[in-house]
């Protein structure tokens, strides 16, 4: 892949994560004045080849943890007012959420036709050992260069697909996978690109489709779940559930407590999404009885959807006005790369 042209302009949004944190009376906390320390810790900001760039400092710089549906549609509206200025873009985020935000943006940017790249640091920039540099320039480079019409994640060496990814170290630099997805690009010594694996342009108008106040929700089952405390969890007014299984997308299919919570809230228009808890593989809800019962009940399997993409696809299409019959449909679609045809 050849250099970023000099004319490729990007867009960077600094919402706050490790990568501009500083030391604080508890810990490290987001700190502002990032682009000065950017330009002091990289000179090779400056170096051929790199796009130039705007950076845009959020006023209440967040640690990820702390996202909200809010914040989502917050960040979504700035890369949608700046897309026709810019040839690409890059988010300064938390690890923590990233995978959320990344999945998120996925679905509400309709139309997209310019990279929206999302990236940060497992150890701040003030430090002296950090990856914040390598990440932030991988992404910035990529943002103005790849040409791919995704919303992704660059950390550690590697370009993911956001919707694919989930964050699988705290500590090691790697921190994120996208198990069911191979990568779009590899940075080594060269930069390779898969295009072979990147979507194209959707070709529909580009608009925004802000999340709205339809609640839904996300439960790991474990061994002991009730059917109580399913049925206190699926109560109005919730819209949706992602259910993470066992294995193929089982569940404890002889505690019929279980099942009757389960297909009262989808009798009622609950839209229930099943996925793995693994961390590869695919939820196929027909494969074992147990997961055939999750089925009678109304669920529908989420194929090899990350728990991060169906959560927020379920946001997103409640928030297009689709009714539940609408969004069974849609969930078991692809509409961003998000999963695999079964």
């Amino acid at each position: 892949m050849s250099d970023a042209s000099p004319r490729a302009r990007v867009w960077i949004a600094y919402t706050g994560g490790t990568l501009g944190m500083v030391p604080g009376t508890d810990g490290y906390v987001p700190a502002p004045g990032l682009e000065a320390r950017l330009r002091a810790a990289l000179p090779q900001l400056d170096a051929p080849g790199v796009p130039a760039f705007e950076l845009y400092e959020y006023a209440e710089l967040l640690d990820s943890a702390n996202m909200s549906t809010a914040d989502w549609n917050r960040i979504g509206a700035d890369l949608a007012a700046r897309q026709p200025g810019y040839d690409g873009f890059v988010v300064v985020h938390g690890t923590d959420t990233m995978a959320y935000t990344a999945s998120a943006l996925s679905f509400m940017l309709e139309g997209l036709t310019k990279p929206v790249i999302l990236t940060g640091s497992q150890i701040p920039l003030c430090a002296a050992r950090s990856d914040a540099r390598d990440n932030l320039l991988d992404a910035l480079i990529l943002a103005g260069s790849c040409a791919i019409p995704e919303v992704m994640v660059a950390f550690g060496g590697t370009l993911l697909r956001g919707n694919r990814t989930t964050k699988v170290q705290s500590e090691g630099l790697r921190a994120f996978a996208s198990p069911n997805a191979g990568p779009l690009a590899e940075l080594g010594i060269d930069i390779r690109i898969h295009r072979e694996r990147a979507r194209s342009p959707a070709g529909v108008p580009f608009r925004l489709r802000p999340f709205g106040s339809a609640e839904v929700a996300a439960v790991r089952l474990f061994p002991g779940i009730t059917g109580d405390f399913l049925a206190r969890l699926l109560a109005p007014p919730l819209a949706g559930l992602v259910l993470e299984a066992y294995g193929a997308g089982n569940g404890p299919a002889r505690d019929p407590a279980i099942l009757q919570a389960l297909a009262e809230a989808c009798a009622r228009g609950v839209v229930v999404v099943v996925v793995t808890q693994c961390l590869e593989g695919r939820a196929e809800l027909g494969v074992y009885a147990a997961g055939s019962a999750l089925a009678r009940a109304g669920c529908i399997g989420g194929a090899d959807m990350t728990a991060e993409a169906a959560l927020t696809k379920l946001a997103y299409l409640f928030a297009a006005g689709l009714d539940p019959a609408a969004v069974r449909a849609e969930i078991a679609r692809d509409l961003r790369g998000e999963l695999t045809a079964g």
